[in-house]
């Protein structure tokens, strides 16, 4: 399998999916945005996961790089590639489609439980078997709306839009499922004045508290999502 990562800033990287990848045997590639590194031919991959970053979708005056990576996620989904989005990376898939990206009703920095939203009767598109409830990490002032089609698989009291479906090969979620304690420490001392008070805003105490434990829940989602994405392919794209 050839997994290649979206980076957008140099430290936020892929965390825990990159141990998922290693015992899958994956071959990794990245293009970093930040850096103007140039982005592959859609061929080149079978596996899309684009991280995520400080920056907004909506800054294509300052970053006009965000153009051309929307046109590219809008390539992936159009050449029917496994796609998971991270935060930032799934407000630019709902972007990419049209759909607008905007303040969240809440900022969210913090372990906070993100719910499933159920199918309703009649619904028989595809769905990922989203947990009933995983406290996430969560790090986010924008959020998604979304884009036409899409199935709403999650939220959270802070933030109705927590994950989205499109297909059966495209993810998107608005929390940290790739955290792990080194990304957590790596990212939070990137992040002056992220802990300012709110009512979704933890303490820099309870943020620390356990990383190891907390993240376990959520890497394992990280890792059914990736699975799930990506059963079925066929042999000439692995």
């Amino acid at each position: 399998m050839r997994l290649h990562w979206l980076q957008h800033v140099p430290y936020e990287g892929l965390g825990h999916l990159e141990s998922w990848a290693t015992a899958r045997g994956a071959t990794l590639t990245c293009t970093r945005m930040f850096a103007g590194d140039p982005l592959p031919p859609v061929t080149a991959f079978d596996l899309l996961v684009i991280l995520g970053g400080p920056m907004s979708v909506n800054d294509e005056a300052t970053l006009p790089w965000l153009v051309a990576e929307k046109a590219f996620i809008r390539d992936a989904l159009a050449a029917d590639k496994a796609v998971f989005g991270i935060c930032l990376g799934a407000q630019l898939i709902a972007s990419a489609l049209g759909a607008p990206v905007g303040p969240s009703p809440e900022r969210e920095v913090g372990w906070w439980p993100v719910t499933r939203v159920a199918a309703a009767a009649d619904d028989v598109r595809p769905r990922f078997p989203f947990p009933a409830e995983v406290a996430c990490l969560q790090w986010h002032g924008e959020s998604f709306a979304l884009p036409p089609g899409a199935v709403h698989l999650a939220q959270s009291p802070g933030c109705p839009h927590q994950a989205l479906q499109l297909g059966r090969r495209v993810v998107g979620v608005q929390f940290h499922p790739e955290a792990t304690p080194a990304w957590l420490d790596e990212v939070l001392s990137r992040s002056p004045g992220a802990l300012l008070p709110g009512r979704y805003i933890t303490s820099e105490t309870d943020l620390l508290r356990d990383p190891a434990g907390r993240c376990r829940q959520p890497n394992l989602l990280a890792e059914n999502i990736l699975d799930y994405l990506t059963a079925g392919a066929d042999e000439a794209d692995i």
